[in-house]
């Protein structure tokens, strides 16, 4: 079976995320949260890749053998996600509370004005992050995502929040034009915000330690930083249950400056420190990963050899389907169920 995420069916699509839109709309969030449990059901059981990947990683987040309690909390948590998105791109965050850490230091770097890279990822919500456009009018977003692969979510950033959809950096573009609109939107002080934990089959990645074995993240993103030498944020939007999310930024580099010579060990080194902050908060927030995929390439690695060093530079281009990930996916983790 194969690792490529991009090779699994979207979970839902264009007439579930409006339909869903209609209920919320019309009946309000508790009604349409009880729409979720049927859409549990529905995953945990029809969805058999995507079950076995969220057993594999609870198995290892959890620290003991996750049931298939924990893998209906697993999809419930996601699905949680997916219908706040709803309100949050209609501008109704009035509705949560969000608890928010670190945006100091965030706001410090924004404030220089050479612009910052925020480096998220499926664990949580990374709409909620949209929250920050809003409560500081002067700050300019541009979110990178992926048009092509997130239809779903595309269409409905350009129905219910125009001005966040005129920002988007399309993903789906050859990689010198992504990275003359990135570099574009850092030189005019933009807060450039993309996902950096998922790979792309052909493009090169690095293992690194990542919850007891190593596990392949993408370069491009950290090459992409070393060129622009912009500080560099990580950005983590926890789901807590109810209306609860916590929102928590980490400064985490002033601006990448490689030594030559050791190019790959340092990138492999930074990407190494990304991987145990994304560790710690999926340890601590077990429920809100949502790669629905074998991570590990557990199954690949059963007729393959798979490289631990950086492999040979190649054009950029930028794993992830966009913020939040509107795609359940994932494969089989080779362990029987």
């Amino acid at each position: 079976m194969s690792v490529d995420w991009k090779q699994r069916p979207e979970g839902g699509g264009r007439f579930a995320m409006w339909l869903l839109r209609t209920i919320a709309r019309h009946g309000g969030r508790p009604v349409a949260r009880v729409l979720l449990y049927p859409i549990t059901l529905y995953f945990l059981f029809r969805r058999g890749p995507e079950r076995r990947a969220s057993i594999a990683f609870l198995d290892r987040a959890l620290g003991r053998p996750a049931t298939l309690a924990d893998g209906a909390r697993h999809v419930h948590t996601f699905a949680s996600t997916i219908l706040d998105r709803l309100f949050l791109l209609d501008g109704e965050e009035r509705r949560f509370r969000i608890d928010v850490h670190g945006v100091e230091a965030l706001a410090a770097k924004v404030d220089e004005g050479r612009g910052v890279l925020l480096f998220g990822s499926h664990l949580g919500s990374f709409e909620v992050m949209r929250v920050l456009s809003r409560q500081r009018p002067g700050l300019k977003l541009r979110v990178v995502l992926d048009k092509a692969h997130s239809r779903a979510l595309t269409q409905l950033l350009d129905a219910l929040a125009p001005e966040i959809a005129a920002g988007v950096i399309d993903a789906s573009q050859d990689g010198p034009a992504l990275m003359l609109q990135i570099q574009q939107a850092a030189s005019e002080g933009a807060l450039v915000a993309l996902l950096v934990d998922r790979t792309l089959p052909g493009q090169p990645s690095v293992q690194v330690p990542f919850l007891g074995a190593p596990a392949p993240f993408p370069l491009a993103p950290w090459q992409m930083a070393a060129v622009l030498k912009v500080p560099v944020m990580l950005g983590f939007g926890l789901y807590r249950g109810g209306n609860r999310y916590e929102l928590a930024f980490e400064a985490f580099s002033e601006g990448l400056d490689l030594p030559r010579g050791r190019r790959d060990a340092a990138l492999a080194a930074l990407i190494a420190g990304y991987a145990a902050r994304l560790e710690h908060h999926a340890r601590r927030a077990p429920y809100n990963w949502f790669n629905f995929y074998d991570f590990w390439h557990v199954d690949e690695q059963l007729h393959h050899a798979v490289p631990s060093a950086p492999g040979t530079a190649r054009p950029l281009a930028l794993a992830g389907d966009g913020p939040a990930g509107d795609r359940a996916v994932g494969v089989g983790t080779g362990r029987p169920r």
